[in-house]
């Protein structure tokens, strides 16, 4: 740039200064093409590039009053150079947290969800039993808990092991109608 473009430079940004919207507007008017061409062939992006330059001539204005610049052009271009930097390291960490959100969608939703159906469907499966009648809650629990044989259920309790498998397939049939529908609509949800 000659001389004489430089001092109009700096007296358009005494001006600017001072509040002048003229000045701003010639300043304006001489920079945001060549800083927009400038940020776009860093960015490749047409609405970014605009976004930073206007950016920052909206910094430019907002700061007028504390400006101290020696070089106008040089200032710009440094400026328009860091909001890239900025941008793009946003752009990076942005990209980053969006692939982390989806691969946990992916991938840990359903883990999530399946847990939460486990432990309402097995808090439903506890409540059924301790609602049966006390005889084959005792039987079932000793058969499905503790791991009993229906042989040794039948020791403990003093009865016959055709009595225990009775106990145990009349408790499974009350299961499966108490719980069967509920349980196929926590699965669903």
């Amino acid at each position: 740039m000659n001389k004489d473009h430089q001092l109009l430079d700096s007296e358009l940004v005494v001006r600017l200064k001072k509040g002048s919207h003229d000045a701003f507007n010639q300043l304006y008017k001489r920079f945001f093409k060549s800083l927009y061409i400038h940020a776009f062939k860093r960015l490749g992006n047409d609405e970014d590039a605009i976004d930073i330059v206007q950016d920052l001539f909206e910094f430019l204005w907002t700061k007028r009053y504390a400006l101290e610049i020696d070089n106008f052009s040089a200032y710009m271009y440094t400026a328009v150079r860091n909001r890239i930097f900025t941008f793009q390291l946003r752009s990076d960490r942005k990209n980053l947290y969006l692939n982390s959100l989806k691969a946990f969608i992916d991938n840990g939703e359903f883990v999530t969800d399946d847990h939460v159906r486990e432990r309402e469907l097995t808090a439903l499966i506890e409540k059924e039993i301790a609602a049966l009648p006390p005889q084959m809650k005792k039987v079932f629990i000793m058969s499905r808990t503790e791991g009993l044989s229906h042989k040794d259920i039948a020791t403990c309790l003093g009865t016959s092991e055709h009595t225990v498998r009775t106990q145990i397939k009349r408790t499974l049939k009350i299961l499966r109608a108490r719980i069967g529908i509920i349980a196929y609509l926590i699965l669903i949800m």
